[in-house]
C-alpha cells in the first residue's frame, strides 16, 4: 500500500495511482493506517510520518496480504528461513565448547602449564559472543539480515579453520576470539528473522528451535570432541566444524531470503524512485512508512549502532532479563567445562567415554525444549483470549516458573552424587534437570524479548545476550578453583543457592510487573 502524505482526493475524482499502485485512504489517521498496514507485519509502532507535506509519496504493504510481507510467507518459506538460521545458531556454539575434551593435548602442544590459561582455550570464544551481537544486530537493521549473518559466517569459517593451523598458544586464542565473532551474529540476527517472519501467535515453536540451538550446540560439540582428541589431533576439532559450516553456508546462499520489513519497503521505494519522471512527478520525496523526515545513511547507523548500549543501559526490562540469563548462561558453560572433569577425575573413565555423559545435558535440553514447543503457542493464545483477544509478552511465562524449580534441583542432586561417588547414572539425572531448567528459562525470555522488541529485536536480542556471554565466558575460568576449595557438593550447593534467589522471584517479577516495566520503555510500547 502507498499513501499520499497529506493529500486528499476531490469528491468524485478518482483516488491518485502510482504505476498500478492504490494510495490509502487519505481520511486515515497515522493510527489508523498503522493499525491496518503496517502493524500487520509488526506489533511495534513504527514513528507516524508526517502529513504536512502533500508532495511526499509513503510506501507500505499493499494491504494486510501482501505477500511480498514476510509475515505472509507459506508456512514451508517461513520454516526454510527458520531452519538455515537455527543451523547458523547451532554450529558456532558447537565450536565454543568442542575443545572442551582436547584441552589437555592443546596444553601439551603449546606447553600451558596454567589451568585459568586452559579454560581459556575454551572460554575466549564465548567472550567474543559479548561483544560481537552489540555491532552485528544493528548493522542487519541497516544492511538487512540475510546479508550480514551470512559475512559474519564467512568470517567465523576463515577464522575457526585458521585455529587448526594456529603454531602458538596466542595464534589460538587470537584466531578463536575472531571466530567467535563472527559466529556470534546469529544469536542476536536469528531472534530478528523470526520477529520478522512469525505472528505472534505462531512464533513459539519457530522460538523454541532457535532457543535450543545455542544450548544444544555446546553440548553435542564436546561429545564429538572427545572423540576426535581420543582418536585424531585436536586441529581436527576446528576443521571439522569447518566443513559442516562450509555446508550450511551453501545452503544459506540459496534459502535464507531477506526478511526485515524497513528494508525490503526501501527496495520497493527505490524501485519507484526510479521509475518516476523526477521532471513530471508531482512528488518531491519518496520514502517508506518507517522513515521520518530524516533519512541520511549517517543519521541511519548512528541511531541503529547505538540502540543495543542504549537498550542495555536504559531499558530495565533489558537489565533484568540479562543479569537473568547471564547467570543461566555461566552456570550452562560451568557445567560444560567440569563435566570432563568429573568423569575423567572422580569416575576414572577415558576421554571417550566421559564424553558420553554431555548426552544427559542434551536430554534435559532438547527434552524440555519439545515439551515447550508444543505449549509455548498454546499457552499464549489460551491467555490471549482471556484477555479479550489482546496478546502480551508476559503469556511467554509461565514455563518460566517450571525451569526455575528444575535448575536448583538439579544443581544439588549433580553436586552431591558425585561428592559421594554414587553410581554415575545419578550425577546424570542431575545434569538433565540443570538442562531441562535452564532451556525453559531460555526459551520464555528470548520469546518474550521477540515479542516486546520485534522490529528491534536483533539490538534488543544483542543487550541481553551481553551480560550472559560474559558470564558464559567467566564462570569456567572460576568453577576449578571453587571445586577445588569446596568440593563439588558445597561448590553446587552455591549454585542452587543462586539459582533460588536469582531465579525464583524472576517469573513472578516479570508477569506481574512486566508490562508496566514495558510501557517506560520507548522500544517496547
Amino acid at each position: 500500500m502507498e499513501s499520499h502524505a497529506g493529500e486528499r482526493p476531490n469528491e468524485g475524482s478518482p483516488s491518485p495511482t502510482l504505476h498500478g499502485h492504490h494510495p490509502a485512504d487519505p481520511s486515515e489517521t497515522d493510527e489508523q493506517r498503522l493499525q491496518s498496514g503496517t502493524q500487520n507485519h509488526s506489533p511495534d509502532k513504527a514513528a507516524p510520518v508526517s502529513r504536512n507535506d502533500t508532495d511526499v509519496y509513503i510506501v507500505d504493504w499493499d494491504g494486510p496480504d501482501d505477500p511480498q510481507n514476510p509475515k505472509n510467507w507459506s508456512f514451508k518459506r517461513k520454516w526454510a528461513a527458520t531452519a538455515i538460521v537455527s543451523s547458523f545458531t547451532f554450529i558456532s556454539p558447537v565450536s565454543s565448547s568442542m575443545v572442551a575434551p582436547a584441552t589437555d593435548q592443546v596444553a601439551v602442544t603449546f606447553g600451558i602449564t596454567s589451568s585459568v590459561m586452559i579454560a581459556l582455550t575454551t572460554s575466549i570464544f564465548v567472550l567474543a559472543y559479548a561483544v560481537g551481537p552489540l555491532f552485528l544486530g544493528p548493522l542487519s537493521e541497516i544492511y538487512g539480515r540475510s546479508r550480514v549473518l551470512q559475512l559474519a559466517n564467512l568470517w567465523y569459517l576463515a577464522w575457526n579453520l585458521g585455529c587448526g593451523f594456529a603454531q602458538t598458544e596466542s595464534q589460538l586464542l587470537a584466531f578463536r576470539f575472531l571466530a567467535g565473532l563472527g559466529g556470534s551474529a546469529p544469536l542476536s540476527i536469528g531472534g530478528g528473522v523470526l520477529g520478522d517472519c512469525w505472528r505472534a501467535e505462531e512464533r513459539g515453536q519457530a522460538v523454541a528451535l532457535y532457543s535450543l540451538a545455542p544450548l544444544l550446540g555446546p553440548v553435542l560439540g564436546p561429545i564429538t570432541g572427545a572423540w576426535i582428541a581420543e582418536r585424531s589431533t585436536w586441529r581436527w576439532v576446528f576443521w571439522s566444524t569447518s566443513i559442516v559450516d562450509g555446508v550450511i553456508q551453501v545452503l544459506g546462499v540459496f534459502y535464507l531470503q531477506e526478511t526485515f520489513a524497513p528494508l525490503l519497503l526501501e527496495r520497493k521505494a527505490e524501485k519507484i524512485r526510479k521509475s518516476m519522471d523526477s521532471e513530471k512527478s508531482p512528488y518531491r520525496e519518496v520514502r517508506t512508512i518507517f522513515e521520518g523526515e530524516e533519512r541520511t545513511w549517517q543519521q541511519i547507523m548512528r541511531k541503529s549502532l547505538i540502540r543495543p548500549f542504549a537498550l542495555f543501559v536504559r531499558e530495565p526490562i533489558v537489565q533484568l532479563l540479562g543479569i537473568y540469563m547471564a547467570y543461566l548462561y555461566g552456570t550452562l558453560y560451568l557445567f560444560l567445562t567440569t563435566i570432563p572433569t568429573i568423569f575423567e577425575g572422580i569416575y576414572q573413565q577415558k576421554v571417550g567415554v566421559s564424553g558420553l555423559h554431555y548426552i544427559a545435558l542434551g536430554v534435559g535440553l532438547t527434552g524440555a525444549s519439545q515439551i515447550n514447543a508444543r505449549s509455548l503457542d498454546k499457552v499464549y493464545v489460551y491467555f490471549k483470549n482471556k484477555n479479550g483477544g489482546m496478546g502480551k509478552p508476559e503469556y511467554r511465562l509461565p514455563a518460566m516458573f517450571g525451569g526455575t524449580i528444575l535448575l536448583p534441583i538439579g544443581c544439588l542432586i549433580t553436586g552431591w552424587t558425585v561428592q559421594a561417588k554414587v553410581h554415575w547414572i545419578a550425577p546424570d539425572i542431575g545434569i538433565a534437570l540443570v538442562g531441562a531448567g535452564t532451556i525453559l528459562n531460555f526459551q520464555c525470555i528470548q520469546t518474550y524479548v521477540v515479542d516486546a522488541f520485534t522490529l528491534h529485536a536483533a539490538s534488543a536480542l544483542a543487550a541481553v545476550s551481553c551480560l550472559r556471554s560474559l558470564a558464559g565466558f567467566g564462570f569456567p575460568l572460576f568453577a576449578p578453583a571453587m571445586y577445588s576449595a569446596l568440593g563439588f557438593g558445597w561448590g553446587d550447593t552455591i549454585l542452587a543457592a543462586a539459582a533460588i534467589v536469582i531465579g525464583c522471584p524472576a517469573p513472578w517479577i516479570f508477569w506481574h510487573y512486566g508490562e508496566r516495566i514495558r510501557n517506560s520503555s520507548r522500544y517496547a510500547k
